[in-house]
């Protein structure tokens, strides 16, 4: 990942008090962690900080849609994503990022970049299984869904005619079944 400026809030010159940031992520955002899992992506990120005496609180939200390929038929589409994390920022002797909601920066540090923040909330938003919502409304029409129905058309058409051609001495044996 390469560090750019874009991501990196200069907390020393604020007031105390609650500031605003807000970053609008592309694809050329996971090209930079070489994460190539979305064609497209447009999402808004807002970051809130809250600067208190002695600690930072980030709040981070996001929004946006990412353009991904739906696991049952492979067609492109545009999936609706948001989320919000939280992290508390400490100063101590040494740096340590371990508790994915605590980061202790060390004393004198200036800056947090946020990159990584966002990336690991937009990354673990998006669901693991992404279905189409044409698939979920019926309303999506492609050759692989044509196929599908298609094959299971003539399946159903075999079981009825099945069931048609049962012998009338079986009826008599499923009635001792039910007699019990």
């Amino acid at each position: 990942m390469k560090v750019t400026n874009e991501f990196l809030i200069p907390f020393i010159g604020l007031k105390l008090g609650k500031h605003q940031f807000d970053f609008q992520i592309n694809k050329a955002f996971f090209d930079n962690f070489d994460y190539h899992e979305y064609e497209n992506c447009d999402i808004k990120v807002t970051v809130i900080l809250d600067k208190k005496s002695t600690i930072l609180e980030l709040s981070f939200k996001h929004k946006g849609t990412v353009y991904v390929p739906c696991d049952l038929t492979n067609e492109m589409f545009n999936l609706p994503i948001k989320g919000k994390i939280n992290l508390v920022v400490q100063f101590g002797e040494n740096f340590n990022n371990d508790n994915e909601e605590l980061l202790i920066l060390p004393h004198g540090e200036f800056q947090i970049d946020v990159s990584q923040y966002i990336y690991e909330m937009i990354v673990l938003s998006v669901p693991l299984k992404r279905i189409h919502p044409g698939i979920k409304d019926g309303t999506l029409k492609t050759e692989t869904l044509d196929k599908l129905t298609e094959l299971s058309v003539k399946k159903a058409k075999k079981e009825v005619q099945q069931e048609e051609n049962i012998d009338p001495r079986w009826d008599k044996l499923k009635q001792l079944l039910t007699d019990k």
